[in-house]
């Protein structure tokens, strides 16, 4: 199981997350996108979805930096484990309140909202599901381990971040894994797990940027006869009238 867990799930969830962006560009570019619920309910999604996308942004930039660079870095810079600690946890704890809160408020007015509510399908449903259950857990492991947890709390760069990246390296430490605590390991495999399943659900937005966005044309809309009347419009040439056409002969003669 831990060969499983630490040296093939990880390869497994990559592997999809990187097929699977590469099949939805390719296939349904249409269908790239977050489907905004903002025409049936604004009030709470103005307040709850800031939240969330800058605490989730946050988040992942403190995992980038405790995960990818190593603590000697760190060190070299002046910055002891104490310190690092203390940045991360005040900062993590933060971030972590943000996305919770906004995750709770858009959670909330999709499953009150009737409307909202009857435009969620199935794969919004699992999309959620497995989207909270990483963010809870981080969030236990956070306080079990960092806050309320043992003074100076779980130093994971010396064995989460040195398993991530020997990853990369195709020699994937186990060993290192045996002996985090079990809150993390859970939270670790629900992160995976949504890795792997991202790019068939809405969040598939997320590696996205409107980078394009202040410098686009502006969208012209032009009305149609067909559309401001309601007769079906008839096909092929219109009918001169008899006055038009007695007018134009008056012209010829004249000529």
């Amino acid at each position: 199981m831990s060969v499983f867990l630490w040296a093939i799930l990880p390869y497994i969830a990559f592997t999809l997350l990187i097929g699977g962006l590469i099949w939805r560009w390719r296939t349904d570019q249409f269908g790239w996108t977050s489907r905004s619920s903002q025409l049936h309910e604004h009030a709470i999604l103005r307040a709850a979805s800031p939240l969330f996308h800058f605490g989730i942004l946050f988040v992942a930039a403190g995992h980038i930096m405790g995960l990818v660079f190593p603590m000697t870095w760190t060190q070299q810079m002046g910055i002891s484990q104490h310190a690092y600690h203390l940045i991360a946890t005040i900062g993590g704890t933060l971030a972590g309140l943000m996305t919770l809160v906004g995750l709770v408020g858009l959670l909330y007015r999709r499953f009150v909202n009737k409307s909202i509510r009857l435009a969620t399908t199935p794969n919004d449903i699992i999309m959620y599901i497995l989207l909270t259950i990483p963010i809870c857990l981080g969030a236990f492991a956070t306080a079990a381990n960092q806050i309320f947890g043992p003074e100076g709390g779980y130093n994971y760069r010396e064995t989460i971040s040195v398993w991530f990246r020997s990853i990369f390296t195709f020699h994937p430490n186990i060993e290192l894994m045996t002996s985090v605590p079990l809150s993390f390991q859970l939270h670790i495999i629900a992160g995976l797990i949504l890795f792997a399943v991202l790019p068939f659900t809405r969040l598939v937005h997320m590696v996205s940027a409107p980078v394009a966005y202040p410098t686009r044309p502006w969208i012209v809309y032009r009305s149609r006869e067909g559309s401001t009347v309601t007769a079906q419009p008839r096909r092929g040439w219109k009918p001169v009238s008899k006055g038009r056409q007695k007018q134009g002969e008056a012209h010829s003669l004249g000529a």
